[in-house]
């Protein structure tokens, strides 16, 4: 969704007809039904601006399908309303809505928007203020997802910035890394150029050595998985506690101990670190993170798969029991997870495959 947001004004733009970096693609559909692979996929979100902006409630959302954009909106409500959302603009394919856009900006907006364009996008390019905030907010929040291979090796090898060159930065990081990892005291940067004068680094960590003071160099990459992911993690979180926006991370705990992985998730609690109200959004395998002392019920979403291969999302504040009854406050997360209470665990069988082949 961010993608689409951030990029869509691109969309079209191309050079004799080669296209560009920017290319239309549309989002995946539900492959597992003939009715739903080619429909059209919808996204929406719902956040609040800054308090010293107003604190007002947006919702925005878009459809798209193969051919571009088939619905956008847009409405807001003051933060403590308990009334309706409203309006700032509507599109579909037969008619467009700008009646909460300011009018000098009517026209532009129509002569330039095109069938892949969002409106967000191209009136933040417009300059259109209550347009560009929203393309704002999404350009605030960082990913991590450690659940794609691909960007998972891509997320390693990126730096926090000024690191090669700035010892102070080096010096942050070991900060950071002494929280988890108190061996590491420094880093040593080697650098070179190779084929096409194009500038490599060689990154060293420091360790103090257990019988003396002397440290030694081990090659940054030597170091383990979760050593690794933690290093990974520090630009991003760098930013939106510096910044603020939000941090989505797919498979936090993967490669990281429970501990350090609650650690991570109390960062995000503590007023006094993060003074600028990031938000953390993450995905976990990790029932152990499901405690009432750091995560509100509404805090917490589950993901079910149907029998038709599709996935329910449903809020633990929302769960009602057998008997009719919410979740308290005070209940075991955890064990009642595990217990398959709030569903959303596998269906497992005994793996009697192995049995059979030691029989024969």
């Amino acid at each position: 969704m961010t993608q689409y947001v951030v990029n869509s004004f691109a969309y079209g733009d191309s050079d004799g007809g080669k296209g560009t970096a920017h290319d239309f693609t549309a989002p995946t559909p539900f492959s597992f039904d003939k009715k739903t692979k080619d429909a059209e996929s919808t996204f929406e979100v719902y956040f609040l601006e800054a308090e010293e902006n107003g604190g007002r409630s947006y919702k925005y959302g878009f459809a798209v399908d193969k051919k571009g954009v088939s619905e956008e909106w847009l409405s807001y409500k003051a933060k403590s309303s308990r009334g309706d959302f409203r309006k700032i603009f509507h599109r579909d394919r037969t008619a467009l809505d700008l009646s909460g856009i300011a009018a000098s900006h009517h026209e532009n907006i129509k002569i330039a928007l095109e069938d892949k364009t969002l409106v967000v996008s191209l009136g933040a390019k417009l300059k259109v203020p209550k347009l560009k905030l929203v393309r704002d907010w999404f350009l605030s929040n960082e990913f991590a997802d450690f659940g794609d291979p691909v960007e998972n090796y891509f997320l390693s090898e990126r730096l926090p910035a000024r690191f090669l060159t700035d010892k102070e930065v080096r010096n942050k990081v070991v900060g950071y890394f002494s929280s988890f990892d108190p061996s590491i005291v420094g880093f040593n940067i080697e650098t070179f150029k190779g084929d096409n004068d194009k500038q490599f680094a060689k990154i060293d960590a420091l360790h103090k050595m257990v019988d003396s003071d002397e440290v030694v160099a081990i090659p940054l990459k030597l170091e383990s998985a979760g050593t690794l992911k933690m290093f990974a993690l520090y630009p991003p979180l760098q930013k939106v506690l510096e910044s603020g926006g939000t941090l989505f991370i797919d498979e936090l705990n993967a490669r990281l101990h429970p501990l350090l992985v609650r650690a991570f998730i109390i960062t995000f609690l503590n007023p006094v670190i993060n003074v600028k109200h990031a938000q953390l959004v993450f995905t976990a395998h990790d029932a152990w993170q499901l405690n009432a002392n750091i995560l509100r019920r509404d805090e917490v979403w589950f993901t079910e798969k149907m029998p038709d291969g599709a996935s329910a999302l449903f809020s633990l504040v929302d769960f009602v029991d057998e008997s009719g009854m919410k979740i308290r406050k005070d209940e075991n997360y955890e064990k009642n997870y595990l217990l398959g209470k709030y569903g959303a665990i596998p269906t497992l069988k005994c793996l009697d495959m192995f049995q059979e082949a030691a029989d024969d």
